[in-house]
C-alpha cells in the first residue's frame, strides 16, 4: 500500500537539511565558552541466573558504553543547539554493540511559539509500568527489555503556547527499525527476530513521512494531554519466517496505524493519580488499551529525610492473549524509597502479575552517586511462574542482575 506524501518526504528532509545548515553557520561565531559538555561513560555487567533455552546464549555479559551532550544557546537563549551521540560496545552480542544519535537539533524560540528541527527524542506519558501513549521514538530494545531507551527520529516540530494549552505539531521524517537482540543475545524471542526481514505496509518504507498532533494543558491540579499519531506502527507485527541460512526465525511487519491517545495525571496532596488510554486502528484490526493507578508518598518516614512511595497500577488491552504485549491483563505493585540525601540515593521495587494466568515479572532498581562524578546503578529482574501461553514465557530462564558504574562528566 503506498504511502501519501512521497513529496512531502523530499520537501520535508529539504526543510530540515536547510534549517539545520542555518543553525550550523550560526555557530560558528559563538565563543567556545559558549559550548557546554555534559553526559557519562559507563561500565556495565550482566549476571544470568539460570542457563539459556539457545546454547548460543550466553551466562553473563559486559559492555562499555558513551553517552555525552554537547548544547549551547545564544541569540539571548532564543536558540538552541544539542548533539547527543551514544555508543555501546557489547562483548557478546554483536546486535547489541550499535551507536545511534539521540539528538541533533536547533530550536528557536519565538513570542508564543518555538519550532525545532534535527534529531530529537520526545516522551508522552505518566505511568511508571507501561507508557502506552509513548510513540513518536522508536524502542532501542537492545539497551534494555524495559522499553524505556529510544532512538533519536528526524522530525520538524511546530509549538504554539496560548491560553487554552500548548499545541504540538509533528511530522516525523523517516522510519527507525526498532532494534532485537542478536543471535547470541539473551532476553529474546525464541524463535529470535531478524531484523533483515522486516517488512512495510507503507510503500514508501523506511523513508515515510508520519505525522503526530498533540494538546496539553495544566488545569489546576489536573494535567491532561490529547495526541494522534497518524503513520507506521513503531511496534511491529511478528511473523514466522525462515532466513536465508534456513533457520526459523521472526519477521518484522510495520503496519499503518492511527492512534489516539490521553495522558491525565492529578496531584491531590500526597496522591499522583495517573492514566494513559488509546485508541489503536489498522487494516489488521481495532482496539483499546489503558493503564491507570496511583502513587502515594509517605514524606518523612520515621521522622527521617526519607520518603516511602506507594505505587498500584492496572493495565488493560482489549485483544487479551491476542495482544502484542504481555501486559494485557495485569495489576503493577510497587515500593520506592528515596532518601533524599547527598548521595541521591533510591529504589524503586516490585512486581507486575497477570490476574489470568498468574505469571510475573519481578523487577527492582536502584541507584546510588558516589562523590561528585560516578554513580552506580542496579537493576534485577526475575520471571516467576509463566504461562506457557504468555508473552514473557520465552524469558523463563533469563533471570538476571545488572550493575552499571557510570563516570560523569
Amino acid at each position: 500500500m503506498a504511502a501519501p506524501g512521497g513529496a512531502l518526504a523530499t520537501k520535508g528532509r529539504v526543510v530540515v537539511r536547510r534549517l539545520s545548515l542555518l543553525a550550523f553557520l550560526s555557530l560558528w561565531a559563538l565563543p567556545a565558552a559558549a559550548w557546554e559538555w555534559s553526559g557519562n561513560a559507563a561500565v556495565e555487567g550482566r549476571l544470568f541466573f539460570q542457563s539459556p533455552l539457545d546454547p548460543r546464549q550466553y551466562d553473563q555479559d559486559g559492555s562499555v558504553s558513551f553517552d555525552p551532550e554537547l548544547a549551547h544557546e545564544w541569540n539571548q537563549g532564543r536558540d538552541l543547539f544539542v548533539f547527543h551521540p551514544f555508543l555501546r560496545i557489547d562483548a557478546r552480542d554483536d546486535e547489541r554493540s550499535h551507536w545511534d544519535i539521540r539528538e541533533l537539533q536547533w530550536t528557536h524560540a519565538g513570542d508564543g511559539w518555538e519550532v525545532l528541527a534535527g534529531v530529537n527524542k520526545v516522551f508522552w506519558g505518566v505511568t511508571e509500568a507501561w507508557h502506552l501513549v509513548d510513540i513518536v521514538n522508536q524502542t532501542d530494545l537492545v539497551e534494555n527489555p524495559d522499553g524505556e531507551q529510544k532512538l533519536g527520529q528526524p522530525m520538524v516540530k511546530l509549538s504554539l503556547e496560548r491560553e487554552w494549552g500548548i499545541l504540538d505539531l509533528y511530522a516525523l521524517l523517516g522510519f527507525r527499525e526498532r532494534t532485537f537482540p542478536g543471535l547470541h543475545g539473551r532476553i529474546r524471542s525464541h524463535p529470535r527476530v531478524d531484523g533483515d526481514l522486516a517488512a512495510f505496509q507503507s510503500g514508501a518504507g523506511r523513508k515515510r513521512v508520519d505525522f503526530a498532533v498533540r494538546w496539553s494543558q495544566s488545569i489546576g491540579d489536573w494535567d491532561l494531554g490529547i495526541a494522534h499519531f497518524h503513520g507506521t506502527a513503531r511496534d511491529p507485527l511478528l511473523l514466522p519466517a525462515v532466513n536465508r541460512k534456513g533457520e526459523r526465525v521472526l519477521a518484522p511487519f510495520y503496519d499503518l496505524i492511527d492512534q489516539t491517545s490521553l495522558d491525565l495525571q492529578a496531584t491531590l496532596g500526597q496522591w499522583l493519580w495517573k492514566l494513559e488510554a488509546i485508541y489503536h486502528h489498522s487494516d489488521y484490526g481495532s482496539f483499546y488499551a489503558w493503564t491507570g493507578g496511583f502513587e502515594y508518598t509517605l514524606v518523612g518516614v520515621a521522622d527521617s529525610a526519607a520518603d516511602l512511595g506507594l505505587l498500584g497500577e492496572l493495565l488493560y488491552d482489549q485483544r487479551g492473549d491476542r495482544s502484542s504485549t504481555p501486559f494485557n491483563h495485569d495489576a503493577f505493585v510497587a515500593l520506592r524509597w528515596t532518601l533524599n540525601d547527598e548521595q541521591s540515593s533510591e529504589l524503586l521495587g516490585g512486581f507486575i502479575v497477570d490476574w489470568r494466568n498468574r505469571s510475573t515479572l519481578i523487577d527492582v532498581e536502584g541507584s546510588r552517586r558516589l562523590g561528585n562524578d560516578w554513580k552506580l546503578s542496579l537493576q534485577l529482574r526475575a520471571w516467576l511462574d509463566v504461562d506457557a501461553d504468555d508473552l514473557q514465557y520465552p524469558f523463563r530462564r533469563d533471570d538476571y542482575l545488572q550493575l552499571e558504574l557510570a563516570r560523569y562528566f
